[in-house]
């Protein structure tokens, strides 16, 4: 309830007959309220204020310099007193709209920060979303939209709603015009890798990631936090060519030995076996989205780490029997399949996806290996084997007609 002190002094003004007086008097009103008024009361003797500031009996001319004034007394308020009293605020404009956008944006704007700084952060984008930015009214830049849909996008990812983000990332992809500000696209670059993160595309992920880890005026402490999420999203990424590649960027980075993904990297590049302790070390600076269970009940990672483990062994086997490689990958027997069965599966998923060479003998229950250098090497032992049986083949002949010679000379002497 507004105090009564306040309901007097705007029913005095309203008796006042001179526009310019009236001005004044809402003025000064508003610096007497703001500073005598106890911080309970002050939010209901503002929004009271408004009602009648804006009410159909004050033309909106008279109207939009009384807004302005209070927009700077507003910018002054706690945070608490800000969303109250904003709140209100941008309810009674959507009347009149049309007519007052630009002090609606600004309200809005500090509705925004009041929200983040109370940690409302889905609040402060819809406050950020009802900014009218296609109207004749008002006239909007493209960068200042970009500004615009990037803060938007940055409150949404703080609550992880990735699908939002990316409505309002996509708008910024569509404008006629590309980014040209350094800073706003450092923020998209950063926005794109979160997104791409959430969803799971990990090695898009990884590229944007390690994009923002080589931009410049980025902190150092920043660029190194970006190289580390780069390389965790690469060691989640699907085992295979492309990963590889990746893989192979971010060890051959002299900052890569900086961060504390190093270890695992070093392993995943160099196609050696991880151990239990090494991926649980690693799973601990993992968000919780990685973590999360796919639907067969396995995480990103154990998937990542099977499928990288079993690459591994493809380098050390020509061919090794499903159990065994079942034990080797960690894999434990559930409902009617066993640990080799399992290795199998993710083998044949492999194989058949191109992130694997090799053939699989379903009934002696062994897989066949076959990458580049295994296949090099097999080549090599097949062409040595077959030029040693030749050359048999022909001392044999040659033995043979020595012989035959032989006997004939013994003959005929």
């Amino acid at each position: 309830m507004p105090s009564p002190k306040i309901i007097s002094a705007l029913t005095e003004i309203d008796l006042t007959v001179n526009p310019q007086n009236k001005l004044q008097l809402y003025n000064d009103l508003l610096s007497e309220t703001v500073s005598s008024s106890p911080e309970p009361q002050l939010a209901d003797d503002l929004n009271y204020y408004l009602d009648t500031v804006l009410s159909e009996d004050l033309s909106i001319v008279a109207a939009r310099p009384i807004l302005d004034s209070f927009i700077e007394i507003l910018r002054k308020l706690k945070p608490e007193t800000q969303i109250a009293v904003g709140q209100h605020a941008v309810t009674l404009i959507q009347s009149r709209s049309t007519s007052v956008e630009e002090q609606d944006s600004q309200i809005r704007n500090i509705l925004a920060d009041a929200y983040t700084s109370e940690e409302e952060y889905i609040a402060a984008a819809k406050a950020l979303q009802g900014i009218h930015i296609d109207s004749s009214q008002r006239l909007v830049s493209d960068l200042e939209k970009s500004r615009l849909w990037i803060r938007i996008v940055r409150l949404y990812l703080e609550e992880d709603d990735t699908t939002s983000a990316e409505a309002f990332l996509n708008r910024i992809k569509n404008l006629p015009t590309k980014l040209e500000d350094p800073e706003l696209k450092l923020y998209f670059r950063l926005s794109q890798a979160r997104i791409q993160d959430a969803r799971r595309r990990f090695l898009d992920a990884s590229q944007e990631y390690f994009n923002v880890s080589l931009a410049a005026g980025v902190d150092e402490a920043d660029r190194l936090a970006a190289l580390a999420a780069a390389i965790r999203c690469a060691v989640l990424a699907p085992a295979g060519p492309q990963r590889s590649r990746t893989l192979a960027t971010l060890y051959k980075d002299d900052r890569a030995t900086s961060v504390e993904e190093f270890g695992i990297l070093e392993k995943m590049f160099l196609d050696r076996l991880l151990n239990t302790d090494e991926v649980a070390t690693f799973s601990q600076r993992l968000a919780p989205h990685q973590l999360a269970q796919t639907a067969d009940g396995t995480t990103v990672l154990d998937k990542a780490v099977v499928e990288h483990n079993l690459v591994a062994a493809s380098k050390l086997y020509e061919n090794i029997h499903t159990d065994a490689l079942g034990a080797i990958l960690g894999l434990q027997g559930s409902g009617d399949l066993t640990a080799g069965e399992k290795a199998e599966a993710y083998a044949a998923r492999m194989v058949e996806q191109g992130r694997l060479n090799g053939s699989i003998d379903q009934i002696d229950g062994i897989i066949y290996f076959e990458d580049s250098s295994t296949a090099t090497g097999r080549h090599i032992k097949q062409w040595d084997a077959g030029v040693q049986g030749l050359s048999e083949g022909v001392e044999r002949i040659a033995t043979s007609i020595a012989e035959g010679l032989t006997k004939s000379t013994a003959q005929t002497a």
